[in-house]
């Protein structure tokens, strides 16, 4: 505690805020996937899942909540629409009724393909290499999975 009350005045400046550079850096980045997504009628956080299920398909609701850091409750009504469009399928697991599988459909796996080039357009609006954008992604998971230990402490 008392390296919080010796620290400059500056660092309660917004552009010295770390945790502000994320989150506006987050934004920016939800904003640039935006236009090639939107043809595919998908959000951001959809992608997410959908990248989650071409890596391992017919996963629990749990898993993927878990893999991606949100709650049933916020990814159930993302997963709905997904089935509305038609990219995948909800099913009781037959072993444990209590569980949700999602499977990709046809029209699921078939838009793999067609975001395949999405990452390349990501990697060049990010101005840097793919070993700079690899070294990022691990120091902010490391940030991310130190701050997750502080909150369970």
């Amino acid at each position: 505690m008392e390296e919080a009350r010796t620290m400059p005045a500056d660092t309660l400046k917004l552009n010295n805020a770390l945790c502000f550079s994320i989150y506006s850096a987050n934004h920016a980045i939800t904003r640039a996937y935006k236009p090639l997504l939107d043809k595919h009628g998908l959000t951001y956080p959809q992608y997410l899942v959908m990248i989650v299920l071409w890596d391992r398909d017919g996963r629990t609701v749990g898993s993927i909540g878990d893999e991606l850091f949100l709650e049933s409750s916020t990814l159930t009504p993302l997963l709905k629409r997904l089935e509305a469009a038609g990219y995948v399928r909800r099913a009781r697991d037959p072993d444990d009724e209590r569980q949700v599988c999602v499977f990709l459909t046809k029209k699921g796996e078939e838009l793999r393909a067609k975001l395949a080039d999405v990452p390349r357009h990501m990697l060049k609006a990010f101005g840097c290499g793919r070993d700079d954008v690899e070294r990022l992604n691990a120091e902010i998971n490391a940030v991310r999975n130190n701050v997750m230990a502080v909150e369970k402490a």
